[in-house]
């Protein structure tokens, strides 16, 4: 057989050609085909192309669906603005509110009016006005003969001239241009952002984060993640800063709510915001993510998350201070872990190179192929390898410090501070500092740095440690503790004095001399040097993806492409289903709380499965109402072979009809490799079921029945 049609039979292409199965990929909305549109038609679709969204402006379900903070996504399900998004997207907020006497972490919240919504400050959501293909623009001030340098500085100029002409014809949106296919396409996204966001609705962690890191990325779940918060507008109901004034956002379409469930089989796709993927990336550079950057991950979280437990377990205020950094350390700690399994399990890199050699093969035979990429893949293959060493020792750096210690946080932060920004710029940026002093304990943060001085030096070759573990190693004997001890003991910028010395020119004190701030130069020296020694290979193969890229495409030119994800808003669509990870195992496609109070029996005195006597009252009764199931039981979380990421966090999952059914919040764990690769043997998309929030909603909170009846139930 030959070796194309090898890999067609063998591999199912996999990777990095259009997808195998209508399920895969996460698609444009402003650049749906009509094989894509065709192929949602087929598994269900009853809404037209325009209904999802409307390229000369009208509404479409495309405007209930917003970015939330920027790093997830969420749904809008009333007409006074009223968002949905999951628990842990909206945690931070929560977190932020909430004290040891009034534990909204612990005890949920749920505000009785408008008037005791609270705000949140760092939060804000973004509305998709329109999307246009602007490739040819871009490209056209690339000339011949440009070096890798010139052609990315003429393109950054295009992309920043186009995004200023967004803004100067509307002061309202903000204009951003992000490439597609590693460069070789260009698209502006429009966006209208909203800074007014308030908290509206939390349901306890018992519930929103229930099961926490034992069943993240795990199947089945019992996991109620989902918030709400509420958008706020000035009169026009334009975009406004906070202020007592505003008014709730009236919204130009409204997600309908659904309480008719599903079936296995039945439509469902998803809208939102996936972050980033890497499904075009080559065999080399999935090589360097799993040893480079993944493996640093699991590494240096593993060792920091392990003193943050201890500690959150042993003291309230210190969990209240932690519980946001841990859970964001632990999921993509996780993450990594589960990636480097599967790619292992599933062959990602043998297929990868299988791939690679066809398209070798094909350039080979190709006259103007051959003129133009005979020697990509030894060029690519190179600059890896030149790069390989210093990239690999860069991630550690940046996982041991740079995420490590915040207090090396905290000295970068006032170093790099601009005090000759506006004056509401400086004043939000210094009371930024100010909340991370907030949540720093100096005492725990000491063992941090000491343990994470060990891990580094233990992954690193001794030629590429940071200059100060010349002084603990000549001052302290090789003792990461007691030179971290002295350090922390000597600074003054463990506590915000050193910072208020500072702003008041304090004579006594020279922050240069600060030893925090001796170790941060050190740091950066050593980043500076391993980036200039990666700066050249670095060139070769962003030119030599964008190459691979391209060649891929035209090889297969008679398939379906989508793009990776890029945190622009994607719809990705399938039917809903369980799967079989393995001989004997096959999971049904959605679980209900008769699981949440298995659960609970099972793990007797784990927090991590703790839940109010009152909640599992309420569960055990099974008085559920309209929001059972047509077998009278409250399904918790459903399945979808929906194809999303990180970022995907709060999307909306919706019917055939465009009816909510509930929200995206996880994948899992067999298919980790979805980043580089969708499985559609495997890979799904964990939700919420949406009648369970509405469940929890009127029954936990004197202030969920009002947000309920507030929403269009369908």
């Amino acid at each position: 057989m030959k070796l194309r049609h090898l890999w067609a039979a063998a591999a199912a292409l996999l990777l990095a050609a259009a997808p195998a199965r209508a399920d895969e990929g996460m698609w444009m909305l402003g650049n749906l085909d009509k094989d894509t549109r065709r192929a949602m038609k087929d598994l269900g679709l009853e809404l037209t192309a325009r209904q999802l969204y409307d390229p000369h402006g009208g509404p479409s379900l495309k405007d209930a669906v917003v970015s939330f903070g920027g790093f997830c996504s969420g749904v809008v399900v009333s007409d006074s603005g009223l968002v949905l998004t999951n628990h842990h997207c909206g945690f931070g907020s929560i977190r932020q509110h909430s004290t040891v006497d009034h534990d909204y972490l612990t005890d949920g919240f749920a505000a009785p009016t408008l008037a005791d919504e609270l705000p949140c400050p760092e939060l804000f959501v973004r509305f998709l006005v329109r999307q246009q293909n602007v490739t040819r623009r871009v490209l056209s001030a690339v000339r011949p003969g440009m070096t890798e340098g010139q052609r990315t500085q003429a393109i950054d100029s295009v992309m920043w001239a186009i995004e200023r002409e967004v803004a100067a014809q509307d002061s309202t949106t903000v204009g951003a241009v992000d490439p597609f296919y590693a460069g070789n396409e260009f698209w502006l996204s429009v966006y209208r952002d909203y800074a007014d966001v308030r908290l509206v609705y939390a349901p306890p962690s018992s519930v929103g984060k229930f099961g926490r890191e034992d069943d993240n990325w795990e199947w089945p779940r019992h996991t109620g993640d989902f918030s709400v918060f509420r958008i706020y507008a000035g009169p026009d109901n334009q975009p406004a800063p906070y202020s007592p004034d505003n008014r709730p956002y009236r919204p130009a379409c409204v997600a309908p709510v659904t309480l008719d469930g599903y079936a296995e089989g039945s439509f469902c796709m998803t809208l939102g915001y996936p972050g980033s993927t890497e499904r075009y990336l080559s065999s080399y550079g999935i090589r360097e993510l799993m040893q480079g950057p993944n493996q640093a991950q699991i590494d240096v979280r593993g060792v920091k998350q392990r003193l943050w437990r201890e500690a959150m377990q042993a003291n309230d205020t210190l969990r209240l201070k932690y519980a946001q950094k841990y859970d964001e350390s632990s999921n993509y700690w996780k993450n990594s872990i589960g990636m480097n399994r599967a790619l292992r399990r599933l062959h990602v890199l043998e297929k990868k190179e299988a791939l690679e050699r066809e398209v070798q093969a094909w350039i080979d035979r190709t006259p103007r192929e051959r003129r133009r990429l005979g020697g990509l893949m030894d060029t690519l293959a190179l600059a890896y390898r030149a790069r390989r060493d210093a990239h690999r020792a860069q991630a550690y750096l940046e996982e041991a410090f740079f995420n490590g210690p915040e207090l090396v946080q905290l000295a970068l932060g006032i170093l790099n501070f601009n005090f000759d920004d506006a004056p509401d710029v400086v004043a939000a940026g210094l009371e930024d500092i100010v909340d991370q002093y907030a949540g720093l304990d100096p005492e725990l943060d000491c063992r941090v740095f000491a343990a994470m001085l060990d891990v580094y030096r233990s992954k690193v070759d001794p030629a590429r440690l940071p200059p100060f573990y010349h002084v603990v190693d000549s001052a302290f004997g090789g003792d990461a503790r007691a030179y971290a001890r002295d350090l922390y003991a000597r600074t003054q910028l463990v506590t915000p004095r050193g910072l208020q010395r500072f702003l008041e020119r304090d004579t006594t004190y020279n922050i240069a001399q600060d030893p925090a701030v001796e170790v941060c130069i050190d740091l950066l020296s050593q980043l500076f040097g391993m980036s200039f020694e990666t700066y050249g290979p670095t060139r070769e193969i962003r030119r030599g993806e964008r190459l691979l890229n391209a060649a891929v495409r035209r090889l297969y030119s008679d398939r379906r492409w989508y793009p990776d994800a890029n945190s622009t808003l994607r719809l990705s669509f399938g039917t809903v289903g369980g799967y079989a990870p393995r001989d004997g195992v096959a999971y049904r496609y959605y679980t209900t709380a008769r699981g949440v109070l298995e659960k609970v029996r099972a793990h007797p005195g784990n927090p991590d499965y703790a839940v109010q006597p009152a909640l599992l009252r309420l569960l055990a009764s099974r008085r559920f109402g309209r929001y059972a199931s047509a077998d009278g039981e409250m399904r918790v979380c459903f399945l979808s072979n929906n194809d999303i990421t990180g970022g995907n966090s709060g999307s909306a999952m919706f019917d055939a009809r465009g009816r909510l059914l509930g929200l995206a919040f996880d994948g899992n764990w067999e298919a980790m490799s979805s980043d580089v690769l969708y499985e559609p043997r495997l890979q799904r998309t964990i939700g919420v079921d949406i009648r369970y929030v509405l469940f929890i909603m009127e029954h936990w909170g004197t202030g969920g029945q009002r947000l309920v009846e507030e929403m269009k139930i369908r």
